[in-house]
C-alpha cells in the first residue's frame, strides 16, 4: 500500500497527463494508446522506457530495475524519488505512445 505522499504524487501525475493526447487513466496506471506507460508500486512510480535509458538510470542509482516473477525487466524501472516522477514519465509517455517504426510499410 502507498504512502500518503506517494499516492498524492501518483495522483498529481494522473492529473497533469490526462490531458495528453491518448492517454487514460485506467486499472491503477496511466497509459497512452492503450498501453501503460507508468504505474504506482508500493511507494515507488514504475516507468517503461527504453533499455539503455533504464540501464542508465539504474546504474546511478536514480532507479531500480523492476522485478516480476523473479525476472528483472530490461525496460521497466522503479523510482522511489519523487522528484523525477513527472520527467521520468513525460520520457516513457514519449517512448510508449511513439509510432512503431515502419508504420505501414
Amino acid at each position: 500500500m502507498a504512502s500518503a505522499l506517494a499516492a498524492e504524487a501518483y495522483e498529481n501525475l494522473t492529473i497533469e497527463f490526462a490531458e495528453e493526447e491518448g492517454v487514460t487513466i485506467a486499472d491503477g496506471a496511466i497509459l497512452v494508446h492503450g498501453k501503460p506507460f507508468a504505474y504506482l508500486d508500493g511507494n515507488d512510480l514504475v516507468v517503461d522506457l527504453p533499455a539503455a535509458r533504464a540501464a542508465d538510470l539504474a546504474s546511478r542509482g536514480i532507479a531500480k530495475r523492476f522485478r516480476t516473477d523473479g525476472v528483472v525487466s530490461r525496460e521497466l524501472v522503479r523510482v522511489a524519488d519523487r522528484t523525477f516522477w513527472s520527467e521520468l514519465t513525460r520520457e516513457a509517455h514519449e517512448y510508449v505512445g511513439e509510432p512503431a517504426v515502419g508504420g505501414d510499410s
